[in-house]
């Protein structure tokens, strides 16, 4: 909502009608600011709203009520319908519109004085009068695009705030001034189209509310006796958004499947709720920007993966693009699928990723690179011994050091805030006392760490704690609650930090993935009963397989009808009717594009926009049009060339040295490739032959980080070099991560994969899967 006079915000509504029209009456906190909104009923089809300029007050508002209830006495009078705290937008399928109300809030938490809320309860309330009620009203199309809207649960997950911008980080509040329709146009205000027509009309947005989706969660915890307020927030985009199977990898905009920007503030208690400071750190997660998908199967609990070309990288280009205006430089990737696979299914995306990554870098100045970081978790969790939470910390902190965090120091005072007077971006208004806070910024973030896993759910939740835990440590320091900038995984700090993120990555995986996420990892760590986990492990994969195969369908409807990406037509094949994703093909006026017919699209490919182009809001369409990167070279033809053989010991992070580019020295103690392995690589255009271009890796010391091979993957077969002629002996050892090679002769090489074999393996894996439920999604 926008700031009314004074710097006022509508908070609670009562909602009137007549025969004729709905009255809305709203007020703000202090009920000092009165203001009416009119709804006609007697139009059929169309949306007709007038808001009334002028402010009244309590007395004048009540005055203004009884003279409509006296003059609409004939026809019954002004009647009440109910309270409420805001519009969420208004709807049309076949026939009327609907206008939909929020009737229940909670309070959820605090952001510098502003309130942040969650909805109780919400209400859909047809606006035509029923003696003007188009009689497709209560047909059973009509009737079902109703039940598909409402199984949106809103109550679940969906926050707002009337006086603070939480679609945005901090950060980001900081530095923009745009407030209004701009920040309905960006990409985590799930209720944009719900609200445009509205919007659209009055040209304000006083009586709406923007819902934004994913998780929040806010609670006061201590360090060495001093309170502190830790809040962590998810926002899922909009764009591209639907369930697991149904939404993979990037689409030709550049948006990415389950895109979510994960916030993490922290600031001092005080009497007041007002800090004297607050910092804030930003990651983010989504899927491998790559053109691929998996169709959805009954019968095949793991759905084969299907990666299409995309010439020069174009949608993966946009989507670093997007990542680069919204959080700058570095961009650094922390990519967790498999290396190595009997059967290759994650890891043919892990090669094109990198390819990807390689092409891309090579048309960028050095310091605008992307960083990336490979790291098959999956392995190193299975290792005996393995410290992973340990591991992820140290690249945590390394990333920390590259993109830092955000601080500011906050002032209040009692002077009123101008919104005209231009005072700064750091000017921030606290509820309706007005009391202006101005923030300082003594630090700002930089850059922004990119997550991933196959799903971005499991793995990569435990990623991301391990980073927020490193983020901590350095929020409390900077805040002055602690001596040193780190906190050690066996603090009672770091466990509230953990249930912080279960909570988290179990919400994200819900919402995407049809169940709870798997956290063997987080059990682990607590000691929890192994026995205990295995089997809350399995049931989470089964209720994720019948959910992703029965369920998510209609539940992609739902999400598609809500925010707009299709919108029923009369005399137009209904949602339900429309093979794949054929609905995202349709026009405003429902109209079948013609590449329809020739052509069949998975769910997982569509843009899930088929508005027209210039109905998208200025904003989006902007998205890529700077392109930061110089003019790339050709595409090389890469396909032919697989990853090299994965036959180094573990390795650990040592110390940082960011690299400002992508080639490498070789590094002491280290088996390094041959030059002229190294150059024949280099010709052939492969990425570079490291897991990381801005860590300095070295091999597995014995400083008690051993991580000894588990029996089933010692007897697991050697794949063979696919360069032939190039040898590699002991001395030339291609260092990957995840990988031991200890005890392994090095003629075996020679071997072909197809040449070996295990009559242990299928049971071994069999095992595994009943251990580790998880498994089968991955």
């Amino acid at each position: 909502m926008e700031a009314m006079r004074g710097g006022k915000f509508l908070q609670k509504f009562r909602l009137y009608e007549t025969r004729s029209k709905f009255y809305l009456v709203g007020r703000d906190k202090s009920r000092t600011l009165w203001r009416v909104l009119k709804i006609d009923r007697l139009e059929s089809t169309d949306l007709g709203i007038q808001e009334d300029p002028t402010s009244y007050t309590e007395n004048e508002c009540q005055e203004l009520l009884w003279r409509i209830h006296e003059g609409n006495r004939l026809t019954g009078g002004l009647k009440f319908v109910t309270k409420c705290y805001g519009i969420i937008g208004f709807m049309k399928f076949l026939g009327p519109y609907y206008m939909v109300i929020i009737t229940r809030r909670r309070k959820v938490g605090t952001i510098c004085g502003h309130d942040i809320y969650s909805i109780g309860k919400s209400e859909m309330i047809a606006i035509p009068c029923p003696i003007v009620c188009p009689n497709v009203a209560n047909s059973r199309d009509e009737n079902r695009y109703k039940r598909l809207l409402c199984s949106v649960d809103l109550t679940k997950d969906f926050f707002f705030s009337y006086s603070y911008n939480i679609m945005r980080s901090l950060q980001k509040n900081i530095n923009d001034k745009n407030t209004g329709h701009v920040v309905y146009e960006t990409m985590f205000v799930w209720n944009e189209f719900l609200t445009r027509a509205m919007r659209n009309h009055l040209k304000n947005t006083d009586w709406t509310v923007a819902l934004v989706h994913g998780f929040f969660k806010q609670s006061k915890l201590s360090v060495s006796g001093k309170d502190f307020w830790l809040t962590l927030i998810a926002r899922r985009s909009r764009h591209f958004a639907g369930t697991r199977f149904m939404k993979r990898g990037v689409n030709e905009k550049g948006r990415v499947a389950n895109d979510v920007e994960t916030e993490q503030i922290v600031f001092e208690d005080t009497p007041d709720d007002i800090p004297s400071q607050i910092t804030s750190v930003v990651q983010h997660r989504g899927s491998i920007p790559l053109v691929w998908f998996q169709e959805t199967s009954r019968l095949n609990i793991r759905p084969e993966i299907t990666l299409k070309s995309d010439v020069d990288y174009k949608a993966t280009r946009l989507h670093f693009e997007n990542l680069v205006l919204r959080y700058g430089n570095p961009i650094v990737i922390l990519n967790l699928i498999k290396t190595r696979e009997k059967k290759p299914r994650e890891s043919l995306l892990r090669a094109e990723f990198a390819k990807a990554i390689h092409y891309i870098n090579k048309g960028l100045p050095d310091d605008k690179r992307l960083k990336f970081l490979h790291m098959d978790l999956s392995k190193l969790s299975r290792r005996k011994g393995a410290n992973v939470l340990g591991l992820l910390n140290k690249v945590a902190s390394d990333v920390l050091e590259l993109t830092d965090l955000l601080h500011c120091e906050i002032t209040t005072s009692s002077k009123p805030l101008d919104a005209s007077s231009g005072q700064g971006p750091c000017d921030i208004k606290i509820n309706d006392d007005f009391c202006a806070a101005t923030m300082v910024p003594l630090l700002l973030q930089k850059g922004v760490l990119r997550t991933n896993c196959i799903d971005c759910l499991d793995r990569t939740n435990v990623a991301q704690f391990a980073y927020g835990l490193a983020a901590l440590g350095r929020q409390l320091h900077v805040l002055k609650l602690t001596e040193e900038p780190k906190i050690d995984l066996h603090d009672p700090l770091a466990d509230d930090l953990m249930d912080f993120y279960e909570r988290m990555g179990d919400t994200l995986a819900i919402q995407y993935g049809g169940s709870a996420a798997h956290n063997k990892i987080f059990c682990e760590q607590r000691g929890q009963w192994k026995a205990a986990t295995q089997s809350q492990e399995f049931l989470r994969t089964l209720q994720r397989y019948y959910n992703n195969a029965y369920t998510d369908p209609e539940k992609q409807d739902a999400i598609n009808v809500f925010l707009g990406h299709f919108q029923p037509q009369q005399g137009k094949p209904p949602l339900w009717k429309l093979d794949s994703d054929q609905h995202y093909n349709i026009g405003r006026q429902g109209t079948l594009s013609e590449e329809t017919g020739s052509r069949f699209i998975k769910r997982s490919l569509s843009d899930g926009n088929i508005l027209c182009e210039n109905s998208a809001p200025v904003s989006d369409r902007n998205v890529g049009e700077n392109n930061t990167a110089s003019e790339l070279l050709p595409v090389q033809q890469l396909d032919d060339i697989r990853e090299p053989t994965d036959s180094a010991p573990e390795i650990y992070m040592c110390e940082t040295n960011p690299c400002p580019s992508t080639k490498y020295s070789t590094m002491p103690g280290r088996h390094s490739i041959s030059q002229e392995r190294q150059s024949y690589l280099k010709r052939l255009g492969y990425p570079e032959l490291h897991s990381s271009n801005f860590l300095d890796l070295d091999l597995l010391s014995s400083s008690g980080n051993s991580c000894d091979e588990e029996a089933f993957e010692s007897r697991s077969s050697i794949i063979h070099s696919p360069l032939d002629g190039i040898s590699v002996g002991s001395t030339t050892t291609y260092s990957e991560p995840g990988h031991n090679d200890e005890g392994r002769d090095d003629t075996d090489l020679s071997r072909s994969s197809s040449q070996l074999s295990d009559s242990r393996d299928y049971s071994d894996r069999f095992a595994q899967w009943v251990a580790n439920g998880g498994m089968l999604c991955y």
